[in-house]
């Protein structure tokens, strides 16, 4: 039987994985071989990977490479290491840093997965004869054919909520869809840290890296102020009311939410609710000056059955999450002359630029993935967003 949707045998179906190497991946390569097909596995050199060696929690470097490379021994599988580190530095990191310096929250596990993962790696999955690209993601995709397009598929939420990866993953393309595979969407970590003990793989206890691969210990600022030294310029920190309530290292220091660390004591809990970039001010108020119902989007990517603009030209009724932690909740995408924005009916809070809203069907674990775009900009109550326009609206001094 052809778990993967291919109308031919298991042994007559060729499947590239790429393996980190770590258990979900190694598990996909594990299983696939099980079941006969013919799998190679590929790991991408990402960044220094003689810096990572020992650091716990990283990915795509170091003992991971290894270890990789251990699993495809193990299962009897081809392995092959592809240095990308030229190719993550331009498409991921470098971007990652400009963005923070223009006052934004980056995603970088989204422009990895857009470019070096499912382009230059699928691409190269296409050079070696593969039907298919297998990754260790938690989603799930099933045929969803349409006039035209027998072999289209479309993605879903993964059983295990806990794990869900559809966030990260909004941005795949249909074509990248239609070729990638994703076999862990209907299991529970544990039933894949189950997996890999039965068949003996060396990763099977391997904690989950956590951090961004190549941000250690999650210090964002110090990547970026590597990257980027003039960035880290002072400037004041401002109350939404205009008053200067004190100076700042660096707005890259700052996360939109943030409460603790701002550098500031006054009697009342003030949040970061704005970083202006050009003019290298923290906005700070109060928390319900956080709340924001309304979000614009740029660079979206549509995954519904139809064009963008006649689904969502009178309002598509849909759910929307803003942050991979929380879960959908209700919203209407709109699409007109105003540019897309989507309406949350719940009011989010620590909504910040290059953020990702994502769309779904449901808020359930088989909830369809429409797609989504990253956040431009977004709009707060009516009060505190009024402030925010007049201080914006104020020349700052010299």
């Amino acid at each position: 039987m052809n778990t993967l949707d291919f109308d031919k045998k298991p042994e007559d179906t060729r499947i590239v994985v790429a393996m980190s190497g770590g258990v979900d991946s190694s598990v996909v390569a594990g299983v696939l071989k099980r079941e006969g097909y013919d799998v190679l596995g590929i790991t991408l050199q990402l960044y220094d990977h003689g810096a990572a060696v020992h650091r716990a929690g990283s990915c795509c470097a170091g003992q991971d490479i290894d270890d990789a490379r251990r699993v495809c021994e193990t299962l009897g599988i081809p392995h092959y290491v592809l240095d990308y580190e030229a190719r993550f530095r331009e498409t991921v990191i470098n971007p990652f840093a400009e963005s923070y310096v223009a006052g934004e929250t980056p995603i970088p596990c989204v422009a990895c997965n857009q470019t070096v993962k499912f382009a230059d790696l699928l691409a190269t999955a296409r050079e070696l004869g593969a039907d298919a690209l297998a990754t260790g993601h938690y989603i799930r995709s099933r045929p969803n054919p349409a006039p035209g397009l027998p072999n289209r598929r479309s993605l879903y939420r993964p059983i295990d909520s806990d794990r869900d990866q559809s966030y990260f993953l909004f941005a795949t393309t249909q074509e990248q869809i239609d070729y990638l595979r994703f076999p862990l969407g209907h299991l529970s970590k544990a039933e894949t840290r189950a997996l890999a003990e039965d068949m003996g793989l060396v990763v099977a206890k391997k904690a989950d890296s956590q951090d961004i691969c190549f941000v250690p210990q999650g210090k964002y600022s110090d990547i970026v102020a590597k990257l980027k030294p003039n960035a880290a310029l002072a400037g004041d920190i401002v109350h939404l009311d205009g008053r200067v309530l004190g100076r700042h290292d660096g707005i890259l220091h700052y996360t939109i939410g943030q409460r603790r660390g701002i550098g500031i004591a006054t009697g009342d809990p003030l949040y970061v609710v704005y970083l202006d970039a050009r003019s290298r001010r923290v906005i700070v108020g109060p928390k319900e000056a956080l709340e924001t119902h309304r979000v614009y989007l740029r660079d979206v990517n549509w995954l519904g059955d139809g064009p963008l603009g006649s689904e969502a030209a009178d309002g598509f009724a849909c759910f929307a999450k803003v942050r991979s932690t929380r879960p959908p909740a209700p919203a209407v995408l709109h699409a007109d002359d105003s540019g897309i924005h989507v309406d949350l009916s719940v009011g989010e809070a620590g909504v910040a630029p290059g953020q990702a809203c994502v769309l779904y069907s449901a808020e359930g674990p088989d909830a369809r993935v429409y797609g989504g775009g990253f956040i431009e900009r977004s709009e707060r109550a009516a009060d505190a967003e009024a402030c925010l326009r007049a201080l914006l609206a104020t020349p700052v001094a010299a």
